[in-house]
């Protein structure tokens, strides 16, 4: 298959017939993701500062266990029971994200699960592959990702379809 699931000791355990995250070629969607203490397995105490801020901790160690980072999430899906609550949420959530920031749709429902007082999901893309082929072609080497790319390779060794001649070893 496909789609490979993700999770992490440093974030709650699902607590219902789903994945943490999945994650499909590039992309990974998390689940909404609770203020719930993946130590204790409860909902953290306080109000809603406390509870965005667990939840921004929940994403990173899940996003870390890829090797991922904030800065890798497209669009998020904020889920609070108060709209009131919006601007305090909004304090916390900015200290973990930075321009360009996600695109995001924020709602109130009526309840969230355990009681909490924000849920956040999230699309997220893996560009790391992306990111080291830049950074070889921008220090001279080949862009292919295959092991032995790189010094003396240059561009006229690497094709779009990977490493040439004279790349790679061969």
């Amino acid at each position: 298959m496909f789609i490979k699931a993700i999770s992490s000791e440093n974030a709650p355990k699902a607590i219902g017939p789903y994945s943490p995250a999945v994650k499909l070629g590039d992309f990974v969607y998390l689940s909404g993701q609770l203020p719930i203490d993946p130590l204790t397995n409860e909902l953290v105490s306080g109000g809603i500062q406390e509870q965005t801020y667990q939840v921004m901790k929940n994403i990173e160690a899940i996003l870390l266990e890829m090797g991922l980072e904030m800065r890798h999430i497209l669009k998020t899906t904020v889920f609070i029971t108060d709209m009131n609550d919006f601007a305090a949420m909004n304090e916390i959530y900015a200290t973990y994200l930075v321009q360009p920031y996600p695109a995001r749709s924020t709602v109130q429902v009526a309840g969230l699960a355990k009681g909490a007082k924000i849920e956040i999901e999230c699309v997220v893309i893996d560009t790391l592959l992306y990111e080291q082929q830049v950074l070889n072609q921008q220090a001279g080497g080949c862009s292919c990702g295959e092991e032995g790319c790189g010094e003396g390779c240059g561009d006229e060794g690497c094709g779009e379809e990977g490493c040439g001649e004279g790349c790679c070893g061969e």
